[in-house]
């Protein structure tokens, strides 16, 4: 990956297969990276728990995610803790579900390279469909 700041730019781009990608300190001029951080923690959990959920044969019509940062402002605005919580809408299991949390955890590369130095927090819910 190549991240290009051009010297009248505010933030960086990076090119990729799908399109063009802009990283900025501020909302104006693209994605903030504790956004992207955040964003790439809940989508490889909600990929992970996707595929757990087709194996498993659990029939599900949705998945969202919500997720809620919690950043230390006196140490560099560093990202703490994450909470993703998962609404997931379907005829679900609880328990089956709540075991589908903790592989997904387990096998979300993503997750699993922040452990250690984020407190990552998963819930759910299950709305019957």
């Amino acid at each position: 990956m190549e991240f290009i700041m051009k010297k009248e730019e505010v933030g960086f781009t990076a090119d990729f297969g799908y399109g063009t990608l802009h990283i900025s300190g501020d909302d104006q001029n693209g994605y903030r990276p504790y956004q992207l951080l955040v964003s790439s923690i809940a989508v490889c959990s909600g990929g992970v728990l996707r595929q757990i959920l087709d194996k498993k044969r659990m029939k599900y019509e949705d998945i969202k995610i919500n997720a809620d940062v919690t950043r230390n402002e006196e140490e560099a605005n560093r990202v703490e803790k994450i909470h993703l919580h998962f609404t997931l809408i379907g005829d679900l299991d609880e328990q089956k579900v709540e075991r589908a949390l903790e592989l997904t955890k387990k096998h979300c590369s993503m997750a699993q390279s922040v452990i250690g130095s984020i407190e990552l927090k998963e819930t759910f819910d299950i709305v019957a469909k």
